[in-house]
């Protein structure tokens, strides 16, 4: 799919967002020890981060519903980049803390607008692949964002980290300012209304599917590291190009995941589920070998993302009377389910099961994914066609309907009635001509001779 300006500004802002997110990661080491805190302590900070998205994705997006579209999205980039100037400039860990709350404010609003926006800027067959190539810059951020933070961070420092990922908010700003048409806000928005709509089993459904894949992603991701160190017995180089591979998949799945829910958004994601499954329990059994695990982190990768376009279209069109704010719940939803994962993952290494029932444990929240689709799918098959006429014209159509009826009765009626009155003077003249026959036959009976 070619790019336009406004899709490669977009997907400049989600690799920004991309880097701001995963970036700590790599840098909680270092991190913890300039602050004089835990690791564990630190580690809230991405926590944080996952729970500002959750709350701020629909705070973010109702509050800013009348709100041009382009500039709305340049706000968001405002947001993002000076929550990573107070990041960069922190002297301690409370403002540390609350420079990443502030930053995760604009993450969801901005996937959730920006995935309409770029759906808008294509043809309707075609936005599936938009939405993939607005989150091609979120994968592209796990390739090389991520990795080039990370050295940042250990060579110069991890606020150097920050201070670049602000130089690249001032450009999302710039290129979203040039790039993108004037984009009026949605017309007749009603908060309390979009609300309303998230209580919708379908848009539910969705946003939980949302949950469910990403609880399979990140119950594995969260540890890849300990896994590949403990299990696989790899060395720091090896763990470094397993992350870039798993990187490159990422951007991979995405890619394919954008193309086939062109197709078929149901299809997609049945396959996608059912080979992520398939890879997650192969990687239970594989993982002490190098080789095979190597081939499955990226194929991991792959089926991952993959998910990503047709869940975010899904959301889409189940809350098609409100996509900004069920956008960015959505994107809410896959950071709750960031963080079910994470503790999921925790919780089975903390009962002693080991690392391959890590695995297994995301084999069993795909499958679940999987499993729900499945019955939607065929739930959908079974129930009638659901009418594309609003209530108003339904009554409408149906009072013209009546009308025409009445029409038509009024009509034969006055059609019998023409026919009566045309008919009348040959009636007349038949009983007249009877009449005249009758006397005529009297008078020739009285005119015999006796």
């Amino acid at each position: 799919m070619k790019l336009n300006p406004g899709l490669l500004a977009l997907s400049v802002g989600a690799f920004g967002i991309g880097v701001t997110e995963f970036a700590p990661m790599g840098l909680l080491p270092v991190i913890a020890g300039d602050l004089g805190v835990s690791i564990p302590t630190a580690g809230l900070l991405i926590s944080a981060y996952a729970l500002g998205v959750v709350i701020g994705a629909p705070l973010m997006t109702l509050t800013t519903g009348r709100v041009p579209r382009r500039t709305l999205l340049i706000v968001l980039a405002g947001i993002f980049t000076i929550g990573n100037l107070l990041a960069a400039m922190s002297t301690g860990y409370g403002m540390l803390m609350a420079a990443r709350i502030l930053t995760s404010f604009n993450h969801g609003a901005f996937f959730g607008v920006g995935a309409i926006v770029a759906a808008s800027l294509v043809a309707p067959e075609r936005r599936a692949g938009a939405v993939a190539a607005m989150f091609m810059g979120l994968t592209i951020a796990n390739v090389v964002g991520v990795p080039l933070a990370t050295w940042a961070g250990d060579h110069l420092g991890w606020r150097a980290s920050f201070w670049g990922i602000s130089v690249l908010g001032l450009a999302t700003m710039a290129a979203l300012r040039l790039t993108l048409p004037v984009l009026p806000a949605p017309t007749g928005t009603d908060p309390k209304a979009e609300l309303r709509v998230l209580t919708r089993g379908p848009v539910l459904g969705a946003l939980g599917l949302t949950v469910v894949g990403a609880s399979a992603m990140f119950t594995v991701f969260t540890y890849i590291t300990p896994i590949l160190r403990e299990v696989t017995q790899a060395s720091l180089g090896y763990v470094t190009a397993m992350l870039v591979t798993y990187g490159v998949g990422l951007t991979v799945g995405n890619w394919l995941g954008g193309r086939f829910a062109d197709r078929s958004v149901d299809r997609t994601l049945i396959v996608t589920l059912a080979l992520l499954t398939a890879i997650l329990v192969g990687f239970a059994v594989l993982m002490p070998f190098k080789v095979p695990t190597a081939i499955l982190i990226f194929l991991w990768g792959v089926a991952s993302f993959a998910l990503v376009p047709p869940l975010q279209v899904r959301v889409m069109h189940a809350a098609a009377d409100a996509p900004n704010l069920a956008s960015a719940m959505n994107i809410g939803a896959f950071n709750l389910g960031n963080a079910i994962g994470a503790a999921l993952g925790g919780g089975v290494i903390a009962a002693g099961l080991g690392y391959p029932m890590v695995a297994l444990a995301g084999a069993g929240a795909s499958a679940l994914g999987l499993v729900a689709v499945l019955i939607s799918v065929q739930r959908r098959a079974r129930a009638p066609a659901p009418s594309t006429i609003s209530p108003a014209v339904e009554r409408l159509r149906r009072q013209m309907h009546g009308d025409r009826l009445r029409d038509a009765r009024r009509r034969v009626g006055q059609h019998d009635l023409i026919v009566a009155l045309r008919d009348l003077p040959r009636r007349g003249r038949r009983v007249e001509g009877r009449e005249q026959a009758r006397v005529d036959h009297r008078r020739h009976r009285l005119a015999r001779p006796r």
